[in-house]
């Protein structure tokens, strides 16, 4: 994994984040039953993070505005926390022996109400 300081699920800036199930998973190691689940998010971890790239191209050559490419960016960050708290579910639901397909997807007031 690679990946920039200040990456990450706190919705600070996420350019030059490349995820990969072994780091994200967790510093314990990589003990997934059923890691697709898990590369399934990380891969649309990566997706929104390429798309938060092209969004900064194109207000570096004028395709957008910044008030667009902020309201679009804020819809990125809120996907992105959502991704990254559902991995933390599903590793936490792991280690304790537990099902991590009991893991959800939580909404954005709830996820978004962690940083507050």
């Amino acid at each position: 994994m690679t990946s920039s300081a200040g990456a990450g699920p706190s919705g600070n800036s996420i350019s030059g984040l490349v995820a990969t199930f072994t780091t994200v998973v967790g510093q314990t190691g990589c003990v997934a039953t059923d890691p697709n689940k898990d590369a399934d998010i990380l891969a649309q971890v990566n997706e929104l993070v390429a798309e938060e790239k092209e969004l900064r191209a194109k207000l570096q050559h004028g395709e957008i505005d910044e008030t667009e490419e902020h309201r679009r960016l804020r819809g990125l960050e809120v996907q992105l926390d959502q991704c990254w708290d559902l991995l933390r579910q599903r590793r936490a639901l792991r280690e304790t022996g537990q099902d991590p397909d009991q893991a959800s997807v939580r909404p954005e007031s709830e996820v978004e109400g962690y940083l507050n």
